[in-house]
């Protein structure tokens, strides 16, 4: 990553501390805001239709995700988006199990064709769902036949950098092996552990750990998201070296979040494992 190190792009959210405001589901939304603090960013949740262009005024960047979907957060969504898109802050849309509902999808859809998004993150099925390329889902979870691996890797990319082509921004598609893109780039990241599965919010807390990189790092927009991909499946692989015997996956969420705390620039530059792709 030739234009921004990744710890660059770690010291720019550490010294600016972004201001994020997230609109997420109510499952994940307390270690959304712990993982947003824990690696130098400031979380504010509101999803108020009334309260939320103000909340937006004060903010550096919005989370857009649709993984408890009902009618009044949608128009909360609606009013932050236009707001953002007013301010020009950049949107992380989040488009949890599109592809599993009608609404989901069409919902997800609206999302990206009414504001400006500047990041789409999520796992491959959702991905073709917003392409309208999906024959499948696992409600949440990612289809097995749409997982990234090493054998489908380039057509992995090359989807990925025509999504981003047709939609403006930057895909991260997320899973065992990740794949970070705009229109002329791909990136696979191989940090993480299997055991980030085994946690409701994990990809939830990366998305909202991705919109603090985003603001933080808007003149490099895709190094900065590589970064927050890298540095949260690193924090998954040292979550992993503690766990004991008697531990089980929610003492895991707490490894994760203490490692993403404990994140330094030196380990995200020399554990990150990135290629061009």
């Amino acid at each position: 990553m030739a234009q921004l190190p990744l710890s660059n792009a770690l010291k720019n959210v550490r010294r600016t501390t972004p201001l994020v405001h997230c609109i997420t589901n109510y499952v994940t939304v307390n270690d959304c805001a712990n993982a947003l603090l824990a690696c130098g960013g400031s979380p504010i949740m509101s999803d108020e239709p009334l309260d939320v262009p103000d909340i937006q005024t004060i903010c550096g960047g919005l989370v857009l995700n649709i993984g408890t979907l009902n009618a009044h957060t949608i128009e909360g969504m609606k009013a932050a988006g236009a707001k953002a898109t007013e301010l020009g802050h950049p949107i992380v849309l989040d488009p949890v199990g599109a592809g599993a509902s009608k609404l989901r999808t069409e919902t997800a859809g609206m999302l990206l064709d009414a504001y400006d998004v500047s990041v789409i993150r999520g796992n491959m099925s959702e991905m073709k769902a917003l392409a309208g390329a999906a024959a499948a889902t696992r409600g949440v979870d990612v289809n097995p036949d749409d997982a990234v691996t090493r054998d489908n890797l380039a057509e992995s990319a090359a989807f990925a950098k025509a999504l981003a082509a047709k939609t403006g921004a930057v895909i991260a598609i997320t899973g065992a092996i990740d794949i970070v893109a705009d229109a002329e780039r791909a990136f696979a990241i191989s940090n993480g552990s299997p055991i980030m599965g085994k946690i409701t919010g994990a990809g939830c807390m990366l998305t909202c750990v991705t919109a603090a990189y985003a603001v933080a790092n808007r003149d490099a927009l895709l190094e900065g998201v590589v970064a927050a991909i890298a540095g949260m499946g690193i924090a998954g692989e040292v979550a992993a070296t503690r766990m004991q015997p008697v531990d089980g996956n929610a003492s895991f969420r707490t490894y994760l979040i203490d490692a993403l705390y404990n994140m330094n620039g030196e380990a995200l530059d020399a554990v990150a494992r990135v290629e061009e792709v």
